[in-house]
């Protein structure tokens, strides 16, 4: 593939896609984003420990910088230029920096438009405790789950007009005709749900749970108010279960009457209401597993359930499609930190870790996740940690050396 500016490395090769499925070598070119803010220094951090860990499982990676956000606009003129897209769907995996959408009218959120113009689906966040974090919870180690989260409708969409414009009107205006009222001062959004975008979601969801023996995938909706979007989203999630995985799955109804409570191996298809989901993994932790929702819940979700293991510091992210995936922590860009060598780089870290478990590189993310529990768990920390629990106190490149120092001990 032509790009406008961008220079592909001469070395290593690409990953391929074929039959459904991944074809990595050992020394796959992998794109990076280095990104906004705290990006300078969290990426360069991870991207040593990411390339310490290849080489311990015999592999090796072929970095390829390209570019979004401000660094992309003082090259291209743009946040978000085409030759990064290319280069994502040529390479087929990336890994990025957090990125700081532009103030003013206009611009959409650049993390959103990467999700939706390569169809990265599923938004796949896996929310589990590190021994030697700080936690609000009393038990924090009960919290293992995995989110799906839609990544392509719902309110995220971006289908919606301000007040007073020519389609607010018309919306209005057309609404009344059905027998609905809107104040005319209203700002209109639309929130699309469809049965095609939410069973792909459940299918993975599903099958991930499958593949990594988890017990349950629960359904987070508000389908008790808006029934024929968040409700549908429930009912097309058991569709999928009871058409395509009848064999592996049960509900929770069948559970008990059918099954004792005992389930046999088989996974447990649940559902929860969204506000109820949030006390649910406050008070009855344990109980869940793998969640698939819409987007806005699984947005407000995700964070909330990071928040129970110690923030967004150490919350991991992947952006799943077909044969494709942008991997990126869930926090923001912290402009205020940035360049000071200051910031805890673990969600970057394990964003690469998920990134290796998505390759087939197993070992290696294993490697990796052990690797910063073994820093963290013998104090050596970043200031956001330190300042709870004390500890030898370092920056950012100095806990990346620390975690690569272990991955060479195990």
């Amino acid at each position: 593939m032509e790009f406008e500016m961008l220079k592909p490395p001469e070395e290593g090769r690409k990953i391929e896609y074929v039959d459904g499925r991944l074809i990595v070598p050992d020394n796959p070119v992998i794109p990076f984003i280095e990104g906004d803010g705290i990006g300078r220094d969290v990426v360069p951090a991870a991207l040593k420990v990411l390339s310490a860990a290849a080489e311990k499982i015999g592999k090796e990676i072929v970095w390829f910088e390209i570019y979004a956000g401000e660094k992309a606009y003082k090259l291209y003129g743009s946040y978000l230029p085409e030759d990064t897209l290319n280069a994502i769907r040529e390479y087929r995996i990336a890994i990025k920096g957090p990125l700081t959408t532009p103030v003013g009218g206009g611009y959409r959120s650049l993390n959103v438009t990467i999700r939706q113009t390569l169809d990265l689906y599923a938004c796949v966040r896996p929310v589990y405790y590190i021994e030697g974090v700080p936690s609000p919870l009393k038990n924090p180690e009960k919290v293992n789950v995995v989110i799906f989260r839609e990544n392509t409708e719902d309110v995220y969409a971006g289908i919606e007009w301000p007040r007073g414009s020519e389609e607010a009107k018309k919306l209005i205006e057309f609404l009344s005709t059905l027998g609905v009222k809107v104040r005319e001062d209203s700002g209109i959004g639309i929130k699309p749900i469809s049965e095609f975008a939410t069973k792909r979601l459940v299918r993975l969801a599903i099958r991930y749970a499958i593949e990594n023996g988890r017990k349950s995938v629960t359904l987070v909706h508000k389908g008790n108010i808006m029934k024929y979007t968040e409700g549908a989203f429930r009912d097309w999630g058991y569709e999928v279960a009871r058409e395509e995985f009848a064999d592996v799955t049960i509900t929770e109804e069948e559970l008990w009457e059918k099954y004792d409570g005992k389930a046999d191996g088989k996974i447990v298809i649940k559902d929860r209401i969204a506000d109820n989901m949030f006390q649910q993994l406050l008070t009855r932790t344990a109980e869940y597993d793998v969640l698939a929702m819409p987007n806005l819940n699984g947005d407000y979700m995700s964070d909330f359930a990071a928040g129970l293991v110690g923030g967004l510091g150490i919350a991991p992210g992947s952006n799943i499609g077909d044969g494709m995936g942008v991997f990126e922590p869930v926090h923001g860009s912290a402009p205020k930190y940035a360049g000071q060598n200051k910031v805890n780089p673990t969600a970057e870290i394990l964003s690469g870790a998920l990134m290796f478990e998505y390759l087939g590189w197993k070992d290696g993310a294993e490697m990796i996740k052990k690797a910063v529990e073994m820093t963290i768990k013998s104090g050596t920390v970043t200031y956001d940690i330190h300042r709870h629990v004390g500890g030898n106190l370092v920056g950012t490149r100095e806990f990346a050396e620390a975690v690569v120092e272990n991955l060479q001990s195990l």
